[in-house]
């Protein structure tokens, strides 16, 4: 199977000569919501046989685009023009959908909650008139690229998020279309699940020439994409190739180690606009491409703070993607502080106790054995694929869910029979947003600030500061139905910490949300467990934002089978399976293939490159590279890297898989 990928200069040149046909042509499109001008000029051609990516903030215009290149859109200004007919009227529209496959952003939205997944394709196939013969070969290979195999019987409306999204995806491709519409398609979906999502693109699009047009929150996604636009306040800001777009803001990315580690960011911030705090780690995006002048620039801005372990690498395309929006002061900086408790909440107080939870739904468990402890001013996340348990965990422990089994203590109550003191003394934003939509966003804030028995004095001030913290000002008045998704999020944030609540959970908090966005959740989610004690339990498919949690637990198949701080959980992984190398190659698909058959199970892709394991570095790295090159492939480069937890989590999920596929294998966890 070959991998399309922006590292491979090859496919680009290919890309040119073969495939220059436009499937796709924009010109001047402008889009208005009333007296909102959504979409404003933008221009952009989408080739055969391309993916081409869409990135931008929360209200950039991303969506509002999408859907009037799939017809289901009327717009203003300018024209679209698909597969060579003018998209400007619905006999129009009508003309191109046989040939179109198009996902919507959100969960499920183009599923129907009372079919279970195989009815739901099925539904789908017989609606685009799939071959019978070609359903059940189709349907085989996407239920197995997804695991959602097991699953098909599972009603829709009892999926989880991140599932929900993964079976939308095969009902939008079932049918195999030319252009594929995929707005922000893999939100809500566990990174191992993502990478295959790749590979099934990947795969269609060499097998059947299939053009992708696709949107993302993840810029590790944007390395894949043949050609990008940055869209912001409705205008294109920067276009082209991954790496010509990279080039446009030259920096360095220095990663270290000081402290104290507040005051060093306080002294960072004051030289430097990208600063961010991942665990024990500070993550600097300087100005200059030399990195010997980058290190000297933060040692200058440290002053008598010592860095420590300094590692300077080269930007990647997310903070490309913020210096951009930075430079360009396209996105409003927002602050925010939680108005001072009373009484700050113990530290050393434990918050939640989970001990052998168990839930069963009939025959099926879905949690099986859960204990954890999480004290005050405790971050704590829990890891895992879709459907592996997590959501109903915090469901049991929120008293949404009884238990099967076990028991529970949240904020001093009895998750059994204190399900009202609970709820009073938590804050909780679920995946599917408990908010209501016809209501406003002031709305809203008052009305659960009312449920939560604030009086007035305190309900205005709780509100000023919910705006000023999610970025909310200018939204006040806007219906909550109408929102971008990030924003929407952010909304229920505030309106789940209205109450100045002991306790926080949180189920996929940014999921969707534009980097920018997470990285000023980040800011106050540290705020409230390490100055107020707020004990905090998240879950994440964002392995980045893993690293700022003060412990982990990964769970698989409704058990937890990893835990530990995520320095803790890299070395278990580095000690089991080896140092991580990055290989990087032309077709990375295939290369993925023969390593593993040159014996580097644990391969895996991120982006355009392929991590590997090595217990023996120097007989690796030269077994892999004459593995590559005896294929007839080109290597650029092997090189050592620090383990992520998205490494991690990859690791610990294919490993686990691998043993089910192997009956009595062990995997050492």
């Amino acid at each position: 199977m070959k991998e399309i990928g922006a590292a491979d200069s090859s496919q680009h040149s290919a890309l040119s000569s073969q495939h220059f046909d436009a499937i796709v042509k924009v010109s001047g499109f402008v889009k208005r919501y009333k007296k909102h001008v959504a979409v404003d000029g933008v221009d952009l051609t989408v080739r055969k046989g391309e993916i081409y990516g869409l990135i931008g903030p929360d209200g950039s215009g991303k969506s509002s685009l999408m859907k009037a290149i799939a017809g289901v859109l009327t717009y203003d200004g300018g024209a679209v023009e698909v597969f060579g007919t003018k998209v400007d009227s619905e006999r129009a529209a009508e003309r191109i959908k046989p040939k179109l496959g198009f996902l919507p952003q959100g969960l499920g939205l183009n599923l129907y909650p009372e079919l279970s997944i195989e009815e739901n394709i099925d539904f789908f196939a017989h609606l685009r008139l799939v071959p019978a013969k070609d359903l059940i070969e189709r349907k085989a290979r996407l239920l197995a690229m997804t695991r959602l195999e097991r699953f098909r019987d599972r009603a829709m409306k009892h999926l989880s998020g991140g599932m929900k999204q993964k079976l939308g995806l095969i009902c939008t491709l079932i049918h195999e279309p030319e252009l594929a519409i995929l707005d922000e398609p893999t939100t809500g979906v566990d990174p191992v699940s993502r990478r295959e999502f790749w590979l099934i693109l990947a795969n269609l699009i060499q097998e059947k020439g299939m053009t992708v047009l696709v949107s993302t929150a993840y810029m590790d996604e944007a390395e894949r994409f043949h050609r990008l636009s940055f869209l912001s306040g409705g205008k294109v800001l920067a276009s082209g190739m991954p790496t010509e777009v990279q080039a446009l803001v030259p920096g360095s990315m220095v990663t270290f180690e000081a402290t104290p580690q507040l005051e060093a960011i306080a002294r960072l911030k004051k030289s430097f606009r990208q600063v961010e705090s991942l665990g024990p780690l500070l993550h600097v995006f300087t100005g200059t491409a030399d990195q010997s002048e980058a290190r000297l620039q933060i040692e200058a801005a440290l002053g008598d703070l010592v860095p420590a372990a300094v590692r300077v690498d080269q930007p990647e395309l997310e903070d490309v993607f913020v210096a951009l929006l930075l430079r360009n002061n396209e996105h409003k900086e927002t602050s925010g502080r939680p108005p001072t408790s009373a009484a700050a909440h113990n530290h050393d107080g434990v918050a939640i106790e989970a001990e052998g939870l168990i839930r069963e739904f009939g025959t099926f468990r879905a949690v099986d054995g859960v204990s954890f402890q999480v004290k005050q001013g405790e971050i704590f996340g829990l890891l895992g694929a879709n459907g592996a348990g997590k959501t109903t965990v915090i469901k049991m422990l929120n008293g949404i869910l009884l238990p099967t089994a076990g028991a529970g203590l949240v904020a001093g109550a009895d998750m059994r029979t204190a399900a009202g003191t609970i709820k009073q003394r938590i804050g909780y934003m679920s995946q599917a947003f408990s908010l209501y939509l016809d209501l406003t966003v002031e709305e809203n804030i008052r009305l659960f600030a009312g449920i939560y028995g604030l009086d007035k004095r305190s309900m205005t001030k709780r509100y000023q500061w919910i705006v000023t913290m999610a970025g909310l000002s200018g939204y006040e008045s806007s219906l909550t139905g109408q929102l971008p998704m990030g924003v929407r999020q952010r909304l229920a944030l505030g309106c789940a910490l209205v109450h100045s609540p002991r306790v926080l959970f949180l189920d996929e908090p940014t999921s969707g949300v534009d980097p920018i966005g997470r990285r000023h959740f980040w800011e106050i989610l540290s705020k409230l467990a390490r100055e107020e004690g707020v004990a905090i339990l998240i879950t994440t498919h964002y392995m980045s934002e893993a690293e700022h949690c003060d412990n982990l637990a990964l769970m698989y198949a409704g058990r937890i089978v990893a835990e530990g701080s995520p320095a803790d959980m890299k070395r278990q992984v580095e000690k089991e399976a080896g140092r991580l190398f990055e290989v990087v190659a032309d077709q990375p698909g295939k290369a993925l293939v023969y390593l593993q058959q040159a014996g580097f199970h644990g391969a895996a892709l991120f982006g355009t490159k392929l991590h590997i394991f090595c217990r023996d570095p120097v007989r690796d790295k030269a077994c892999a590279c004459r593995a590559l090159e005896e294929s007839g492939l080109h290597v650029t480069s092997v090189s050592e890297r620090p383990l992520s937890l998205e490494d991690v989590f990859v690791y610990r999920v294919m490993s686990l898989e691998q043993a089910e596929r192997v009956p009595g294998q062990e995997v050492a966890v």
